[in-house]
């Protein structure tokens, strides 16, 4: 896996903890901060996997 596929992985990982911590304790900005981390991390996911895709392609 590239390094943007393993860092978009860990942000969204830190994005759903964000968030559900942000919801347990009732925190809408943390809540609002998670939501947006989990989608930066899955954009940046999709790209690292797009960039393993076209490297095996031109193997």
């Amino acid at each position: 896996m590239s390094k943007e596929g393993i860092e978009g992985a860990a942000k969204k990982g830190m994005g759903a903890m964000k968030e559900g911590v942000g919801k347990m304790t009732g925190n809408h900005k943390m809540e609002a901060e998670g939501i947006a981390e989990k989608i930066a991390g899955s954009a940046e996911e999709a790209v690292g996997k797009m960039k393993d895709a076209v490297h095996k392609a031109t193997k």
